[in-house]
């Protein structure tokens, strides 16, 4: 999922009520529910980098413990900081208003009755919460993750969830939103201020979140067996697969792969309909050339054909690949295009044609003479 909806979701999660067991609950959950993303950095060392690394290691189980404990850790000594500078600014007491020092409190570090307790595993609990949480979310669209990682290299993806769905954002969002207008209008009327404000409303969010998703998961199966009942194609279908689009939970993209070809499907569940044109809609599986082959060995090809679920590789001839110059080659050689593109990202909600082009999932390979590699592209950048 894209931040927001990780952000919110973590602050949903501190607010329902793992804030009244440790101060910065809210905190370690919003920092933990985001922190695998730092993956991104993979990108200062190409596109094909962060393609290869980006959802990795800490979107696995093994790395939500690592995550969370980070996030604790830091919270942890960012509280320690400020009670030190908090002390040091405080006024020097009167001699005669001194008192004998105390023996160190028991338990999680001792605070003014007044404030919220600081309780480390209360801050790693909650982190590691919002760090699997991350996890999940990305489960839920159809880029997928790799949670058993090192053990298993597998990509999983439930596909029943798009990628930015603003319908999350209206769940989310009024829960943290409402609380503090709420606590504005009882100021107004200078009522008592209740601690902790916003629970039943994140706890609200967070349960019509999961049946948000439980419906979409439930579509998603209902859209493969309308697609299958249908009967479209008169090849033998070898697999079928369902992509979301936002907002609509009863509007998804089929994909069904055959001996020769991919045919392409848009399936309402709530009418029951399956539009598909038998000629439009087909993908024909290209040709395997020997610049295809090439391609398919280099550092992008590996990469591509690990993570890609739904591949075509195409020989486009040569056709320049955007944000990448063609070869400058003697007389006598010549080079050619490679375009890989996963079908799971090419349809209309993600713009025309020459938008998909450039989109990060689309990469672009210069071949030479049928067998070198000479360049390397996605979505527009080069990858050095």
């Amino acid at each position: 999922m894209e931040p927001v909806t990780h952000f919110l979701t973590g602050a949903c999660i501190g607010r329902a009520g793992l804030n009244r067991k440790t101060a910065y609950a809210t905190l370690s959950a919003v920092l933990a529910a985001e922190a695998a993303d730092l993956d991104v950095l993979w990108g200062l060392r190409g596109p094909v980098a962060e393609l290869q690394h980006h959802r990795g290691f800490t979107h696995t189980f093994l790395g939500a413990v690592l995550v969370a404990g980070v996030v604790a850790g830091v919270v942890w000594l960012g509280h320690i900081f400020l009670e030190r500078r908090r002390a040091r600014r405080a006024p020097a007491p009167e001699k005669e208003k001194q008192v004998p020092p105390q023996p160190p409190a028991k338990g999680p570090m001792a605070v003014p009755k007044w404030r919220q307790p600081v309780r480390l595993w209360w801050l790693f609990g909650t982190a590691l919460i919002a760090a699997l949480s991350h996890v999940l979310l990305d489960w839920m669209n159809n880029y997928g993750v790799r949670p058993f990682y090192p053990f298993n290299a597998h990509w999983y993806s439930g596909s029943f969830m798009f990628i930015a769905e603003p319908v999350l954002w209206a769940i989310l969002l009024p829960a943290l939103i409402m609380p503090w207008l709420l606590g504005l209008a009882d100021r107004e009327i200078g009522a008592k201020r209740k601690p902790f404000r916003g629970r039943g409303w994140a706890i609200f969010a967070l349960v019509a979140f999961a049946a948000l998703a439980g419906l979409r998961w439930w579509q998603h199966a209902v859209a493969i067996r309308m697609t299958r009942d249908a009967d479209m194609v008169s090849a033998p279908v070898e697999r079928i697969a369902a992509e979301p689009y936002p907002v609509n939970p009863f509007h998804w993209h089929l994909l069904m792969e055959t001996p020769g070809y991919y045919q392409i499907a848009d399936v309402n569940t709530w009418t029951g309909s399956v539009n598909s044109d038998p000629q439009a809609d087909i993908v024909y599986k290209p040709e395997v050339t020997p610049a295809v082959e090439a391609a398919e060995h280099t550092y992008l090809g590996q990469v591509y054909l690990d993570w890609s679920k739904w591949p075509v590789v195409r020989d486009m001839g040569q056709e320049p690949a955007p944000g990448m110059d063609p070869p400058r080659l003697p007389q006598g050689r010549t080079w050619t295009t490679v375009r890989f593109s996963d079908l799971r990202f090419d349809y209309s909600i993600l713009g025309d044609r020459a938008a998909s082009d450039r989109s990060p999932l689309t990469g672009w390979v210069y071949i030479v003479d049928g067998r070198e590699d000479a360049g390397e592209a996605m979505g527009g950048r080069e990858q050095r």
